[in-house]
């Protein structure tokens, strides 16, 4: 039996190659929506945050801020959407499906910025 070679390549002592920026913030901003199922207001600072610190990051970062506000303009409009249907009964599922779809967002989101990926598709309006 031969023993592999799993040793690294020798980089001269540099860091591992990972994207840079702080991810943080944009942790902080899907907790922060996350937080408003209940909260509410917890959105409106996410979202102001995202857009604050948007420009200023690194390509694979602001895809997450884009992302974010993506997630709060169509999770608001799928809101008052469900809203106004409840009248109706409809607009109650319209709200759990809006409810499911932020929280899978979120949780998708906070999976790519673990592992320091950029979001696949920031624009889409499903899951990336």
């Amino acid at each position: 039996m031969t023993e592999e070679d799993t040793t690294q390549p020798d980089r001269g002592g540099a860091e591992p190659l990972v994207p840079e920026g702080d991810t943080g913030k944009v942790r902080v901003i899907y907790i922060l929506y996350l937080v408003a199922l209940v909260l509410g207001v917890t959105g409106l600072i996410g979202v102001v945050m995202a857009y604050i610190y948007r420009d200023g990051a690194p390509e694979w970062l602001r895809s997450h801020y884009t992302w974010q506000i993506r997630t709060f303009w169509i999770g608001l409009g799928l809101s008052f959407i469900g809203m106004i249907t409840s009248l109706i009964l409809i607009g109650w599922l319209v709200l759990l499906f809006t409810v499911i779809w932020l929280i899978v967002r979120c949780v998708k989101g906070m999976q790519w910025l673990e592992r320091r990926e950029a979001v696949p598709a920031p624009t889409d309006w499903w899951f990336g």
